[in-house]
């Protein structure tokens, strides 16, 4: 490298351009005469072959020698030349300005080659020097270095040997520091302590002092592996996080959280057979008192049937709170290894890590069933056990909740139906609920056959929500589907569910205290659902004094009939309006029900509870329930309707049906068997007698108005109530059986307002004396030939009736209020009746004018006119149908032909009495209407 100049680079570069140069003068030499300009250098320059730039090793000569054709031609390769060397020449000069143009760079460079090749040869002076001093200073220190090297070696080993006296000593001192662990319940640390003493035993086992300590240490892993199972069982009662953290981490350091599982199961199992025998035998014991029977021999169903009927409830009480300890334990655990395996997972992710989790896993999904299959077998073995049919409802009723609560709470831990649990439970319910009802439906007779259908006393604002039976409704969180908008209870809203199940679940619920079998011991809110008094909550007024004013009207009404020539001044006539106005608002205000109606609808409330509690039989419950309602609407109809012995026609097809369902399905006929004793009228119960107390036959009284306002209201109220509870009565049943709710609500239900009309009529028919009338009205002379100014002396009688019946009616409503659809449904059976008596005493005259037939409608106009100040009725019944009957006999015989054909609300006997005293009529069109009458009659029947 020394031996190079400096400049020998840039010989062969100057050498080049010399060349070039040198080239470029010889051209121009050869070519000084021709001068070629910049477009014809362009084009020269692009009509160089390609192939001349393609390849280094590319052979100019040897491509321009083969290109010469055979046949040689000195001009045309004369002609090549000179092209070749024009092309040489634009070559080369493109070339030399191109040089000429970079010769500044081209310095530049040169000068940095020149810089770097000083600073090599720097470099390399600096590089010799340092090997001479490194060369210098091995020399020096290496015999040094050894002596040091050789005492650091001694003094490692002899502190090697001085850890080793200190793990042999710790090792001999390991016992006591174990012992303190296991007290303080650090069984990780433990083994841990007890695993690395092992494993420097067997270090150390050439020492003779290790020997012995290496038995010792496998006998204390075995003692503590038995402890360790002690503190897993008791896991099963009383489940603590960090306990049980703990736990598992002792039996991962001991390579044994499969095996742990395996005896976790078992140790669950354990727990609710001990826990369920020792209980159940506590109680034993407890009433067996000092007898010397050692019960601890018997087993848990033997237990199970020595329970007396006074402490069956307190022991499942206690036995369902003792399994759900086990219960919520279990679920803890569960929750306990989904939080921390997928942690783990997470972290440590390994085949065999996962394998251990996925084995886990399955093993607590399938305990989940085996632990509620036992604890449901521990819980149906003791219900069979005993007899349930001599219970008190409420008792039993809280024994169907406990286990209800029960059932739901193994549907939440292991998504279960418990259909051995539900089957054991209808069994006990069937036969209990099936005395139970029977004992109802008696209980009921025995109610009505005493009731004196005396308006039961409750507040405005009652509600059935506010009975106690009704109470478990109180929480529901549906509210706006149970409660009507005017309750009170409509804005209140509970923060519990309906079933008392937490919204979050039981085991959320619950997770940290608490116990769902724990009775609450919050105050319930007393039932208060009868008025305080007599008075009205309105104005402080007594109820039997609201209609006070209505005494005036009386005087008035009395008045103005007995002086026909004294006609109601407006003022009047407003203010009898105004009172009537203030009357029907009172009636609004007041709930018409009975004693035994009240009775019935805590019966609804048994039922439901009852639905609630055993969805397997709701549907039986459910019919039972609308045979209370059958029964109810039956005697009242059978007390206020059929007692006078009218005819079924009075009643709709609908309302008919009814009934007949009723009494074919619900009531024992005299003539059949005894109740109870024949099977197949086992479900029937004899129609109830009414009471001797009743007294239905007083004019005074309007027949027994009031009893019957009482009984056909206080049906509607039920058919109301029942309705009410329609929507909540379907979330009790199957979907397949709301067909039949909807069906009973619809046929039954529905029609049980209907009933009113039949029994208003009993009174509307013998409250007015419509046989005098029509005796009048056949005394009448409807032959007269001049037109009468003054109406017949029958009509004031007819209104005198009727304004006799409306003093009764007032002073039956000072008693007991009657509704204003009672008074309407009443008032329009009078009208209609009298308009049918004036029909009929119409049809009954011999001989009729049309003066007569003048006569007839001054009569029935006075009728009107005079009828409208008794009642609030904006239209009269069949007004139509008289003043039609009137003007028929004005008709030509083809209009009273089709008149005859199109109005068949007329009986035959009407129609043949106004085509007698048809005048324009000839014999012959008379007789032809009769037969086309007598014929019509005959189709309809």
């Amino acid at each position: 490298m020394g031996s190079r100049s400096p400049c020998s680079p840039v010989e062969p570069l100057v050498s080049r351009d010399f060349v070039i140069e040198t080239a470029v003068v010889k051209e121009k030499d050869d070519y000084r005469e021709s001068t070629i300009n910049p477009q014809a250098e362009a084009e020269i320059l692009q009509s160089i072959e390609e192939v001349y730039f393609n390849d280094d090793t590319f052979d100019a000569c040897d491509y321009q020698l083969k290109k010469i054709p055979a046949e040689l031609d000195l001009n045309q390769i004369i002609r090549d030349k000179e092209y070749l060397q024009k092309q040489q020449y634009v070559v080369s000069k493109k070339v030399s300005d191109l040089i000429l143009q970079n010769q500044t760079a081209y310095t530049q460079e040169l000068h940095r080659v020149t810089e770097l090749q000083k600073n090599l040869e720097q470099a390399g002076v600096i590089c010799s020097q340092g090997r001479s001093h490194l060369a210098r200073a091995r020399k020096d220190f290496t015999t040094a270095s050894l002596g040091i090297l050789a005492s650091f070696r001694k003094r490692e080993r002899l502190l090697g040997l001085l850890k080793f006296l200190h793990s042999i000593k710790t090792m001999q001192e390991t016992d006591v520091r174990l012992r303190e662990l296991l007290e303080e319940e650090d069984y990780p640390g433990a083994i841990q302590l007890c695993l690395e003493c092992q494993k420097a035993a067997i270090q150390f086992r050439h020492y003779k002092c290790i020997s012995e300590l290496s038995s010792k240490l496998q006998d204390t892993l075995e003692m503590m592996e038995e402890k360790l199972d002690v503190a897993l069982s008791k896991v099963c009662t009383n489940f603590n996080t960090t306990h049980y953290e703990k736990l598992q981490a002792a039996y991962r350091l001991l390579g044994k959280t499969q095996t742990a599982m395996d005896q976790l199961l078992m140790h669950f199992a354990s727990a609710i057979h001990n826990k369920a025998f020792t209980l159940v035998l506590g109680y034993v014991e407890l009433c067996a008192g000092g007898s010397a029977t050692k019960f601890q021999k018997h087993h848990y169903s033997e237990l199970a049937k020595l329970i007396t009927v006074e402490t069956f409830t307190p022991c499942l009480k206690d036995l369902c709170k003792a399994l759900w300890e086990v219960m919520h334990s279990y679920w803890c655990i569960v929750e306990w290894h989904e939080d921390h395996d997928s942690q783990s997972s997470q972290v440590n992710a390994g085949t065999e890590v996962n394998l251990t989790h996925q084995y886990v896993r399955q093993k607590l999904e399938h305990g989940l069933l085996r632990i509620w299959q036992d604890v449901q077998q521990k819980v149906k073995t003791y219900i069979l056990a005993s007899d349930l049919s001599s219970f008190k409802f409420d008792e039993f009723i809280h024994i169907l909740d406990l286990v209800r609560r029960l059932i739901d709470i193994g549907e939440e831990f292991c998504n279960s139906k418990s259909e051995d649990l539900q089957e054991s439970l209808r069994k006990q319910s069937v036969n209990y609920f099936r005395n139970y009802h029977r004992g109802c439906m008696e209980e009921l007779r025995m109610f009505l056959e005493n009731e004196s259908w005396a308006l039961c006393p409750v507040r405005p604002n009652f509600s059935i929500l506010q009975l106690q039976e009704f109470r478990f409704l109180r929480h529901n969180h549906s509210r706006s589907i149970l409660t009507p908008p005017s309750s009170p209870a409509h804005s209140k809203t509970e923060s519990t569910s309906f079933s008392g199940r937490p919204r979050e679940g039981y085991f959320q619920g619950y997770r940290y205290q608490g116990n769902p079998f724990e009775e609450k011991t919050e105050e319930e809110d007393k039932e208060d659902v009868l008025a305080p008094s007599t008075t009205d909550e309105g104005d402080g007024q007594p109820l039997s004094d609201t209609d006070s004013e209505d005494e005036d009207v009386a005087d008035e009404l009395k008045k103005e009939y007995v002086d026909e020539k004294t006609g109601d001044t407006p003022n009047n006539r407003q203010q009898r309006t105004t009172r009537k106005t203030s009357t029907s608002s009172r009636r609004r205000q007041i709930l018409i029900l009975t004693n035994t109606t009240l009775n019935v609808l805590r019966l609804f409330g048994k039922y439901m509870q009852m639905m609630n509690l055993l969805k397997p039989i709701a549907f039986d419950v459910l019919i039972c329930m609308s045979q209370l309602f059958d029964y109810y609407m039956f005697s009242v109809y059978t007390f206020f309707y059929r007692e006078m012995d009218f005819s079924e026609n009075a009643l709709s097809n609908k309302l008919r049906t009814t009934l007949k369902r009723i009494r074919e399905n619900l009531i024992l006929a005299e003539s059949e068997s005894d109740f109870g004793t024949d099977t197949r009228n086992k479900d029937k119960v004899p129609a109830p007698v009414l009471s001797t107390m009743v007294d239905l036959k007083s004019i005074e009284q309007l027949y027994g108005l009031a009893e019957r306002v009482t009984a056909a209201e206080s049906l509607v109220f039920l058919a109301n109530q029942f309705e009410f509870l329609h929507p909540h009565l379907e979330t009790f049943i199957p979907s397949s059986k709301k067909a039949f709710l909807q069906q009973f609500c619809s046929q039954t239900i529905l029609t049980a307002p209907e009933l009113r009309r039949p029994i208003y009529m009993t009174v509307a028919a013998r409250g007015v004396d419509y046989n005098q009338v029509l005796m009048l009205m056949n005394c009448v002379k409807w032959d007269v030939h001049d037109i009468m100014s003054q109406h017949s002396y029958y009509v004031d009688i007819l209104l005198r009736e009727l304004q006799v019946f409306s003093m009764r009616l007032l002073e039956v409503n000072k008693k007991t209020p009657i509704p204003k659809e009672a008074s309407d449904i009443l008032w329009e059976h009078c009208i209609r009746l009298a308009n049918r008596t004036f029909i009929e005493g119409f049809s009954q005259s011999k001989k009729c004018t049309n003066e007569g037939r003048a006569l007839m409608q001054l009569d029935y106009q006075q009728f009107l006119t005079k009828v409208e100040g008794l009642t609030d009725l904006r239209l009269v019944p069949e007004r139509e149908l008289v003043e039609g009957y009137i003007k028929a006999f004005y008709l030509l015989e083809p209009a009273l032909e089709q008149w005859i054909r199109s109005h068949r609300e007329y009986t035959p006997k009407q129609l043949i009495g106004l085509v007698s005293c048809v005048t324009q009529l000839n014999k012959k069109g008379r007789q032809k209407l009769i037969s086309l009458i007598e014929e019509g009659d005959k189709i309809r029947r």
